[in-house]
């Protein structure tokens, strides 16, 4: 069986991919904002990472078509 690639016209893959990589990249910020010492980095981090996860959200608003919007 065959398995969608990057060159797939299927959005699923593409969105799938994504929140993959914003979920990555949001525990990247978290762990960082505990390694650091400046409070205003920390606060940069932790922003970071809420704000990406607000596009997970609308990632998986697109995917199960829970807005009107996505309709």
């Amino acid at each position: 069986m065959n398995e969608p690639g990057e060159s797939s016209s299927d959005p699923r893959y593409h969105t799938a991919r994504i929140k993959t990589m914003l979920n990555d990249m949001t525990q990247h910020l978290r762990e960082d904002a505990t390694r650091v010492n400046d409070p205003r980095a920390q606060a940069l981090f932790e922003t970071s990472a809420e704000v990406l996860q607000g596009l997970v959200k609308a990632y998986e608003h697109f995917e199960t078509q829970a807005e009107p919007a996505w309709k």
